[in-house]
Order: structure tokens, then sequence, then C-alpha cells
């Protein structure tokens, strides 16, 4: 809880912080990769610092916490944190590292709002970094310790054993721990994070939804992301692997962390995805599967076509194998020979832009989405509609979550 005399401090800069985040938020990145050039080089993601989303997660995060600091002093906004806290602990973030972005960011709020930033305005937003900080600290302290990584020792090295190709521009890894010792325990729906060495020495980091059981290896999928007209830059990690990937070659790979994981009552299921957002879906069903899960399940798919749909095989013969489990797939551009819309089998296939008002959705249902964004708020919506309740409504985001 912030003191009531930085509560008050807080309340009344909010909105010049607020207003002014956008300026801080870049200059303290830049700062802060002046003096230390490997947070950049071998932690951040640098594609996300080229297109400004994670700039403006972190702006997000910090105004978002302030705020709900001072309008529910009794409360902690535990979703955002456990999501920051499972990120972080994927890429074996410290706690030395804190004190860090605490002087860089505060020498950018100072330079930004100059006269604005009193003794007393910068000991009431410390306070505030440090609630945070410290709440982060002992989050990521606990998943370190559950996952037997002590101090962050997140990383071990892997063979790729197998490599599959999905669609043109998905392939599937497994991998093998070198040191023999058993595969990391990991729950459906969580990610691994993959360092690889790109060709300038940088060791760039990414997350990767688990898409298989742990039975043969850790599986992981991964969608080559290309350049784009508007500026959004190549997947430096993504492009490595599937270039330059086939087999045998040793990655370092996290062990797996993520909030979003299959629920194990008994209660319906929904899971709603668009593109490679099926990655963690497959994985929960596949979990589904093995255990002979007598669990009601819909699965809702939306692709571009039946050529771009990753796991599309695997989603009619999971499907398939659980007794009480149905599957309705969209696509935008059906082509000769691809599925049409048809029903009598475990899957029904449409023409055209995914419909949630059209599925039966179970009362008592537990939803998961993955997918672009726009598409999850439309789902989400969707479902609302439906009568799904707000907390039973999960959602993965594959880059950092603007939306909390």
């Amino acid at each position: 809880m912030l003191s009531t005399k930085s509560a008050e401090t807080v309340r009344a800069t909010l909105p010049a912080v607020g207003s002014a985040i956008g300026e801080i938020t870049p200059l303290f990145y830049d700062k802060m990769f002046a003096a230390h050039p490997e947070l950049l080089r071998d932690l951040f993601n640098r594609g996300n610092q080229a297109n400004g989303s994670q700039r403006q997660a972190l702006a997000g995060s910090i105004a978002t916490f302030a705020t709900y600091l001072v309008e529910h002093p009794d409360e902690r906004p535990d979703a955002m944190l456990e999501r920051i806290a499972h990120k972080h602990a994927s890429l074996g973030v410290r706690a030395d590292q804190y004190p860090i972005v605490r002087e860089h960011l505060f020498a950018a709020i100072a330079e930004v709002l100059g006269d604005a930033v009193t003794e007393e305005v910068a000991a009431a937003w410390d306070e505030v970094y440090w609630l945070m900080a410290n709440a982060l600290i002992t989050l990521e302290e606990r998943l370190y310790t559950a996952a037997g990584t002590p101090g962050g020792d997140v990383w071990r090295e892997y063979r790729v054993t197998g490599r599959f190709q999905e669609t043109d521009d998905v392939a599937t890894f497994v991998v093998q721990p070198v040191d023999g010792r058993p595969l990391p325990a990991s729950r459906p729906g969580q990610y691994v994070s993959v360092q690889v060495e790109l060709p300038d020495g940088a060791r760039q980091i990414r997350q990767y939804s688990l898409s298989g059981q742990p039975d043969a290896g850790l599986q992981f999928s991964v969608k080559r992301v290309t350049g784009d007209a508007a500026g959004s830059p190549a997947g430096e990690v993504s492009n490595h692997l599937h270039d330059h990937v086939q087999g045998g070659e040793v990655l370092r790979v996290s062990a797996p962390f993520g909030d979003v994981v299959l629920d194990e009552g008994d209660r319906p299921l929904l899971f709603a995805s668009a593109g490679i957002g099926c990655t963690p879906m497959i994985g929960m069903l596949s979990r589904l599967a093995a255990d002979g899960s007598a669990r009601r399940v819909v699965s809702v798919h939306a692709d571009r076509s039946p050529y771009t749909h990753a796991f599309r095989a695997e989603l009619r013969q999971l499907t398939e194998k659980l007794d009480n489990a149905t599957a309705e797939v969209w696509y935008e551009r059906p082509e000769d020979g691809g599925d049409r819309e048809g029903t009598g089998e475990a899957i029904t296939f449409h023409e055209g832009l995914i419909d949630l008002s059209r599925v039966e959705v179970p009362a008592g249902t537990i939803a998961y989405l993955c997918g672009p964004v726009p598409f999850m708020k439309a789902a989400r919506a969707q479902l609302l509609e439906a009568g799904v309740a707000a907390a039973d409504i999960h959602y993965e985001v594959f880059g950092p979550d603007l939306g909390l």
C-alpha cells in the first residue's frame, strides 16, 4: 500500500506523468541501452523495441499500477503482475536488474518533466516503482523455486531431435536435454523461451507455446515472421530457426512458464484461436486426449485457408479421440480440394470470418483465446454476449500484452 502522503502526490501528478509517458519511455530505453547495451543485445526483444510495443507495455503497466494503488488501495492488480512475472521468469530476469531500470526510468522522468519533479514527487513515484518491483521480484522468486531454477537460472541446453513442417511458414521443433536430466514439468498452455545467437553476435530470445505433450521431448512451434509495409521488422529468431535449425543443433531453452494454463476441473471448455494462436490450444487438447477426458470441449479456429492452418490434421484426430468434443473451423479463402462447409463429423467447416454466435456455448464454460488482438477482442465480446463470465475468459498474447 502507498503511504497516505505518497498516494495524494501520485493522484495529483498521475495526469502529468500519464500524458508524458509517451516521451518518458523512449528516453528511458535509450538511456538504459546506452549504459547497458548487453540488455538490448541479449535480453530485450529488438523487434518489439523497433515497433514500439514493448515501450507501450512498460508505460501502460506503470500507469495501470499507479492508478490501481490510488483507486483501490486495499487491492493489487494481480492479473497484470502474474502475467509480467511469468514473462520475466521465462527470460531469467534477476532482482539485481530492477535498480538498473529504476535509475534510468527516473532519469528520464526528471528530464521530461523538469522542475515538476520535486523531491516529494520523486519520493512518491519511487514508492510506486518499488511496490511494483518488489511484488514482481517476490512472484518471480516463487516461480523460480517452483521450477527448480533458483536465482533465475532457467536455461538449459537442448538438442533438436525433430523438426516437422506444419505449413509453409510454421515449423514444429522437438528438443531433448543435452545433460540427460529429466524434462522439466510443464502445464498445457505454457511456453518456453528459446535463445539463439544471431550473425551480429546478439543472443536474442523469443517465447513459443508448447504444442504437444512432453513424452518425446519439449515440443514448440514457430511461425516465420516476415516484415511488412507498415515497418514491422522481420522476426530475427523465427527466421533463424526456420532457416538454420534442421535437426541435431543445440539450443538454449528455458524452463516452461505461463499463467494461461488448462483448467483441471470438469467444467466445459471452449478453445477459440486464429492463425498460429492454435499452438497452445493443441497442447491443451493433447493433454485432454491423453487423459481420456470426458469433459465437453468445443474448439473453434479461424484461418486464411486449409493450407495455412497449422495442426489441421491434429485438430481432427484429437477431436475425434475425445468422446465429448466438437470443432468448428472458419476459412476465409477455402481453395479447391479443401474442406468446405459441412456437418455430420466431429468438425464443422465454414467459409468467411469466424462467428461465435453460431456456436453452441455450454453453460458454465471456461474459455481460452489466442490469436491476433482484434480477433480476441471480438471473440471475448461474443462470449460475454453468450453468457460466459468475464472471469472465465482467459487469453494469451504473443508479444507484449498491451490489453492489460
